[in-house]
């Protein structure tokens, strides 16, 4: 018997240690702390739970080959003779209870804390779109779109892919640090999912809906995420870049950022004022082509059957002039073609336009000036 409670008292000892360096190790291995206080009581809310669960696994596999090894046939065993006890079923009944008490504590505040989204110092409304972000700064008039800037070269496996391959984008958000900032999150076309790994942020977008989240990052940094909702063909090409700077720095930002939509609008009206060349449209348009079309119609313009339709001889390049127009502003109803008036300044819609309509083997002649694009919205 005395070597039956030396073996038990070994062996629980055994997984004990076992269990707890299993603990250490997948903490040791797990992702790297957030950057937010949210973040790290998510993840030690996390560890918590896990730390009860593999201390309630030993004991309870402990006691079960204890009694499978102490009550085994070759020992002849007497089963005991007993029918209920009370004591009993009230520990095994206050046991659970408590550690239910002990998780669900801290997981309600944790909850009550992500829900609470009032009293933001900075709300910006984030628009999902196939595929890429638009990010509003809602109290300032600042928005942009954020697209994908890996190179297709290496999406084909032309050239060394980087180390932010899938990762990198034209335009970042930023944000201040030691700032509330909420986030509202929708979209033009199907579901996405904007999500932030570093800020324990991710929030559906759903069109029709506005859903909303919120964060406070307390360091400066470059974070990345990604839509995690399939949305179509190029759903793994929606990275999220966010540049944290500090509070001084994120104001000098905005102010720049207010600078250059006064010199855009400058230069916008500068662009309709000027009559443009077939050779600087067509220039310009193979650059807006290339970023913006080629990943739906092909960079040959041959598109990808019915959904998204050849360019190449096609019906609206060839076509009348203020439908191939309308087609590009204003999209099409129940297609996938989506409106590009907001994305696009008048300069970029006319060079398209006219590369579209002789490109391809498309020789139409014809080309769009910038004011006549403005005069269309």
């Amino acid at each position: 018997m005395t070597s039956i409670k030396s073996m038990l008292q070994k062996g629980l000892t055994f997984s004990l240690l076992l269990g707890f360096t299993r603990v250490a190790f997948a903490a040791a291995m797990d992702v790297r702390p957030g950057v937010t206080e949210m973040s790290r009581e998510i993840q030690d809310l996390h560890h918590l739970s896990l730390s009860i669960v593999v201390v309630i696994g030993i004991l309870v596999f402990g006691i079960m080959f204890y009694s499978i090894y102490a009550h085994r046939r070759s020992k002849n065993p007497k089963p005991a003779d007993f029918h209920e006890s009370t004591a009993v079923e009230i520990v095994w009944t206050l046991i659970p209870v408590l550690i239910l008490i002990s998780l669900a504590v801290p997981a309600t505040r944790t909850l009550i804390e992500i829900e609470d989204n009032s009293d933001p110092d900075l709300s910006i409304l984030i628009t999902g779109s196939q595929w890429k972000w638009h990010y509003q700064y809602l109290d300032s008039n600042i928005g942009f779109y954020s697209n994908l800037t890996t190179a297709q070269a290496e999406r084909d496996n032309l050239e060394p892919k980087g180390i932010n391959y899938l990762l990198e984008v034209d335009n970042v958000l930023v944000l201040p640090t030691n700032r509330k900032v909420r986030f509202l999150t929708t979209s033009d076309d199907v579901i996405h999912s904007w999500w932030i790994p570093d800020f324990a942020v991710k929030q559906d977008a759903i069109p029709g809906f506005i859903n909303e989240a919120w964060t406070r990052v307390n360091e400066t940094g470059l974070f990345r995420g990604q839509c995690t909702e399939f949305c179509g063909k190029d759903h793994a090409f929606m990275p999220i870049v966010v540049e944290v700077q500090a509070e001084a720095d994120f104001d000098q930002w905005l102010e720049d950022q207010r600078l250059a939509i006064e010199l855009a609008s400058g230069q916008a009206v500068a662009d309709r004022a000027k009559t443009w060349a077939m050779a600087e449209l067509m220039e310009i348009g193979e650059g807006v082509y290339v970023d913006h079309c080629a990943t739906c119609h092909e960079l040959d313009g041959a598109g990808q059957g019915s959904t998204y339709p050849a360019l190449a001889g096609g019906e609206i390049p060839n076509g009348p002039m203020e439908a191939h127009m309308d087609r590009v502003l204003n999209g099409a109803a129940d297609t996938e073609m989506q409106a590009w008036a907001p994305q696009l300044s008048d300069l970029e819609i006319a060079s398209v336009i006219t590369y579209e309509r002789n490109s391809f083997g498309n020789e139409t002649a014809d080309l769009v000036q910038p004011i006549t694009i403005f005069e269309a919205r």
